[in-house]
């Protein structure tokens, strides 16, 4: 049932959400939730902004291509400078006054279509390109790679859509469309029947070949305009203004985009020469992928660098001067109507969708194809560059989200989280029965990598928590409980595990609600201390 309303896009400061996804159902901490028990209750922390922000604020390439216009010829030899004609404030008013007609809203056509479709009981369904960590219980959490049945598109910027059992808004700019939203019937894919129900099937899977081959061309010659908007709109007129952008400015804002532009222009050069224009699903890309997978190391750097050039477009975005220079490059070079720091997001959304369209490049592909063999190594090898990007992102997101989310909770005592933990695994609420007066007292606990932490919720503001203590899960052993009446408190314990230390004896029994929820915390723990153990390992070699 949908009763929520879509998520703002302008709110806060949380980072973007890159990590493991959420358990269905009920609330979550707002901001650091892989998964949360049905009972547990929200914890106000932040909103979105910053990374996230920027997020929201993108645009799917492939929505935008009738929406862009050509750039004419001689439009990037005008010359930005508040110094001949006024200020930044008036340049803009100048340019915005002739040019506004190249605001676009951007995606209008394709969301139509999308609606369209879902309004005639189609089933549209989206690939997610990285991970989505639900940020409260109207937001829907999904991995990489999770397909995502689309249920309105009507907001540009927020869907909803549905994912296993759970239902909630995501971000439009973390999917990717299919391209051939109808499988062929497994009577079509069959090897027998009919030699004309053959041909067909055959007919049918060219098509939808041919349909990928399309997308991957099409989305990377609107790639290449992108970057070439970015390195001649915007960093073209900053260097013109030593005043305002020092060379380590510049160097922070942009990282190493016009090095991912000259590779890329090589490489939609090699993707155009394997194309076949007469039989397109007899192109061969695989090659192309293979031959240049080397140069797409250099978008590690790029989106490592990422965060940082969000948090500098922040801080002088706070000068209008800086708002009006930026908004002024954008109008002089004609681009659709989106802020900088959604632009250079593109990149980082780039190589992230580069695994989803050889997969469904792969599935259309015959294995006595010639580039069959060639879009297997290239999809293997593309994923392995996806997911290295993916797993630093999301460690870089997780460390500002958990200093966020500390910082939303009151009476905090002790160290920081983030001198032991770098990742939230589970949270949600339990009953602590403290000993030997067999107390009850409802606490939400959150497991992170290496210690669980546990709090009270403000008896009026329910989303407000105080700290009340830390349990360290280094050496610690899980013991799983029957129900029964305990043996040294004069109660019955029911859905109830032991938190025990060998060395200390110290103990801590935890008690849940439902069975399924006590065997959600066991999985939760078997994985912290796996997670835990490959940390420790990862940092001793200096490998991550």
């Amino acid at each position: 049932m949908r009763t929520q309303q879509c998520p703002s896009k302008s709110s806060g400061q949380t980072s973007g959400d890159l990590g493991t996804s959420s358990s269905s159902g009920g609330g979550s901490s707002a901001g650091l939730s892989p998964g949360s028990d049905s009972d547990s209750s929200g914890v106000v922390c932040g909103g979105r902004g910053g990374m996230r922000g920027a997020l929201s604020r993108s645009w799917s390439l492939e929505s935008l291509r009738s929406a862009t216009a050509a750039i004419p010829n001689g439009a990037l030899d005008m010359t930005i400078c508040a110094d001949e004609t006024g200020s930044e404030e008036d340049l803009y008013e100048d340019v915005h006054s002739s040019s506004h007609h190249y605001s676009h809203s951007g995606g209008g056509g394709e969301q139509l279509a999308i609606n369209e479709l879902i309004s005639d009981g189609s089933v549209v369904c989206a690939e997610a390109l990285w991970d989505h960590v639900t940020m409260d219980d109207q937001e829907l959490g999904f991995k990489a790679g999770d397909v995502i049945e689309v249920m309105d598109a009507t907001n540009r910027e927020w869907w909803w859509g549905r994912v296993a059992d759970g239902e909630g808004w995501f971000p439009a700019s973390f999917v990717r469309l299919r391209v051939n939203q109808d499988e062929p019937s497994n009577k079509e894919a069959g090897d027998g029947g009919a030699e004309d129900g053959g041909a067909e099937a055959q007919s049918s899977r060219d098509q939808m070949r041919t349909n990928v081959i399309n997308e991957i061309l099409s989305t990377e010659r609107d790639y290449i305009k992108h970057l070439r908007d970015v390195c001649e709109g915007y960093i073209r007129q900053c260097h013109k203004r030593a005043d305002m952008f020092s060379e380590e400015q510049l160097r922070t804002i942009f990282g190493n985009i016009q090095d991912i532009y000259r590779c890329q222009k090589a490489f939609v050069t090699a993707l155009e020469r394997k194309f076949n224009r007469e039989r397109p699903h007899l192109s061969e890309l695989g090659a192309c992928f293979l031959e240049h997978q080397a140069n797409f190391q250099i978008y590690s750097e790029y989106c490592n660098n990422y965060p940082n050039a969000c948090v500098e477009l922040s801080r002088l975005s706070k000068l209008s001067k800086y708002l009006y220079f930026f908004e002024a490059c954008r109008l002089l070079q004609k681009m659709i109507d989106i802020s900088l720091d959604g632009f250079l997001l593109t990149p980082v959304q780039k190589i992230c969708k580069y695994p989803l369209q050889l997969a469904e490049l792969l599935k259309y592909t015959h294995p006595q194809h010639r580039d069959f063999k060639d879009v297997e190594a290239a999809l293997h090898a593309m994923k392995n560059v996806a997911r290295l990007i993916n797993e630093r992102k999301r460690r870089l997101e997780n460390i500002d989200k958990i200093a966020q989310w500390q910082s939303s909770i009151e009476d905090w005592e002790g160290e920081d989280l983030l001198v032991r933990s770098s990742e939230l695994i589970y949270s949600g609420e339990l009953t602590r029965v403290t000993q030997p007066q067999a107390k009850s007292q409802q606490r939400m606990f959150f497991l992170f990598d290496h210690q669980l932490i546990y709090c009270k919720k403000d008896l009026l503001r329910r989303d407000v928590l105080y700290y009340k203590g830390r349990v360290d899960m280094d050496g610690l052993e899980v013991l799983d409980l029957e129900d029964r009446k305990h043996r040294d408190l004069p109660v019955s314990i029911r859905n109830a595990f032991l938190l025990q230390c060998g060395t200390t004896g110290e103990s801590h029994l935890l008690c849940a609600r439902k069975p399924e929820q006590k065997q959600r915390w066991l999985k939760a723990f078997a994985r912290e201390k796996e997670q835990a153990s490959s940390l420790l390992s990862c940092r001793g070699s200096r490998q991550c």
